[in-house]
């Protein structure tokens, strides 16, 4: 029993767990046992409260350290299955990527996203690995960037070649509607006798397997037959006669020059040393019927230089029957028209010339490169013409009605040579990119790419008898022999130490001739 005079109890709340369980002490009244050994201790100061309760919370904080790095392994081992995870799946993307399989392509896109684009030792098939495997890295968002960045240099491109596609027409005189006809009634008729001739001879394919064959057994036994000091100056060009009799080379030291094929007899007799060019001559041409009907006292030959100058020579006279007015920029390229009529010049100021040669008259001034013409090329019927351009691009003409029927798209650098072949249809073209390709007039689009040197081509020829093969010349000093539509080789002449400027087929096809930076011009045939 308790009085009503005794105090109540007093319970005091402890943050702390050093307690009772119930978390608090019952203090017991005055005269117990307990009372006697233990006074109860008085309230703790708001200052000591605090610490108390500070501490009570390091304790706690102890705890939950432990806890947490529970959590925190169990998440390392949750993020390295995550990371394996996702490397299963990189792998199994790369394996179902689809990538190119040319491999300047693949080289591209590497290039693209900043890697190198051939590494030590490694193959094409190894690049391509590598490229799914860079590819399969990227994230989404790097993959929409790289999307747009390739979007807007397919824009630029399109762009690019929309403008080079663009042709500017020029107002002829009176006189080139009567060229025109003229052409027109050339063409046709030769046309048709070369369909025809074409029908017989791939009526049994027997005989043109045999030829093919016969025609790469010779190619292989291609070897060095003649070499001549031709010059004290590299040898730019050099030209067979339509006869196959001759050869005519010009170069750097102003001097065009006709040689006897069988002797070596020529220029450096002075007899037919042809004088007249101030500057580097770069290119000659045989008139068609040159050595044949025409007489060697009328025209035969034309030059062009870059001063500028185109000449027009006999073969009994050291001095030019005639010149045209001087362009005023460089002349790279001269070519005849088969009938002999007209002589097509290219120049450097992104236009080519056609002059009516008995006239002395330039019936057409044509633009439609965005460069300087490097080469042009006359179709054996004489309907089309053929120019390559430094801008890289190819343009086919047709004579009679002055459009730009065929454009030339796919090699990444300026084109320097480029030649029909006898069928009317096929195009044979060399680049500063290292390859030869050829076309298909009639499908519009590249029929072969020939990676055929490792520097740029200089030249490149058809076989004139059928168009079985191709001949290609490069700076690497090489000439490299292509069946038609192949890529296989034939075989590589090798002789000339220096560079090789210029390659010609005779008119039989039996022979080759080559002239270099080395000053020489050589002859190649089978032994």
């Amino acid at each position: 029993m308790s009085d009503a005079g005794n105090e109540s109890p007093m319970i005091i709340d402890s943050d702390s767990d050093s307690g009772s369980e119930s978390g608090h002490e019952d203090w017991s009244p005055p005269g117990s046992p307990r009372s006697k050994k233990e006074p109860p201790p008085p309230p703790p100061p708001p200052g000591v409260a605090e610490s108390l309760s500070s501490d009570s919370s390091s304790g706690g904080n102890i705890q939950n350290a432990t806890e947490e790095w529970g959590e925190d392994s169990l998440t390392v081992v949750h993020d390295e299955k995550a990371a394996l995870l996702e490397e299963f799946e990189r792998k199994r993307r790369a394996r179902q990527m689809h990538v190119p399989t040319d491999d300047a392509e693949v080289g591209a896109l590497l290039r693209l996203n900043e890697a190198p684009y051939c590494l030590f030792g490694e193959g094409k098939a190894e690049r391509r690995d590598r490229l799914k495997d860079l590819l399969s890295r990227l994230t989404t968002d790097q993959q929409q960037q790289q999307q747009l960045q390739s979007k807007d240099k397919d824009e630029d491109s399109s762009s690019t070649t929309r403008e080079a596609e663009e042709t500017w027409y020029h107002t002829g005189p009176e006189r080139l509607r009567h060229v025109r006809q003229f052409v027109l009634k050339y063409s046709v008729p030769r046309a048709r006798e070369r369909l025809v001739k074409e029908r017989l001879s791939t009526a049994d394919p027997a005989v043109m397997t045999a030829l093919r064959q016969e025609t790469g057994a010779r190619l292989r036994r291609f070897q060095l037959l003649t070499s001549q000091n031709a010059d004290s100056r590299p040898v730019s060009c050099v030209r067979y006669s339509p006869d196959g009799k001759k050869l005519a080379t010009c170069s750097w030291s102003s001097m065009v020059q006709v040689w006897d094929v069988d002797s070596g007899e020529g220029g450096t007799d002075g007899s037919h040393m042809l004088r007249g060019h101030e500057g580097h001559v770069d290119r000659v041409a045989w008139h068609p019927q040159a050595t044949i009907s025409q007489n060697p006292d009328q025209l035969n030959l034309a030059s062009c230089s870059r001063d500028g100058s185109v000449n027009l020579w006999g073969l009994e006279s050291e001095a030019p029957l005639a010149h045209l007015p001087n362009m005023g920029c460089r002349v790279t390229d001269v070519a005849f028209h088969p009938s002999g009529r007209l002589l097509a010049l290219a120049l450097e100021d992104a236009s080519w010339r056609l002059w009516e040669v008995e006239e002395g008259e330039e019936v057409l001034f044509q633009e439609g490169h965005s460069k300087g013409v490097a080469c042009i090329s006359m179709q054996k019927d004489g309907a089309l013409a053929v120019t390559g351009g430094l801008d890289s691009f190819g343009r086919v003409w047709d004579l009679r009605s002055g459009r730009c029927v065929m454009f030339l798209a796919g090699h990444q650098s300026p084109l320097l040579s480029i030649d029909w072949s006898p069928d009317g249809y096929h195009l044979a073209s060399g680049s500063q990119d290292n390859t030869v390709r050829l076309w298909d007039v009639r499908q519009r689009a590249t029929v072969s790419i020939i990676p055929a040197h490792t520097s740029l081509v200089s030249g490149v020829k058809y076989d004139p008898k059928n168009g079985s093969f191709v001949v290609s010349c490069s700076y690497d000093g090489t000439v490299r022999l292509w069946p038609h539509k192949s890529c296989q080789m034939l075989g590589s002449l090798e002789g000339h130490g220096q560079k090789v400027m210029s390659v010609d087929v005779a008119p039989d096809g039996a022979s080759i001739a080559t002239s270099a930076f080395d000053k020489t011009y050589k002859i190649w045939g089978p032994d």
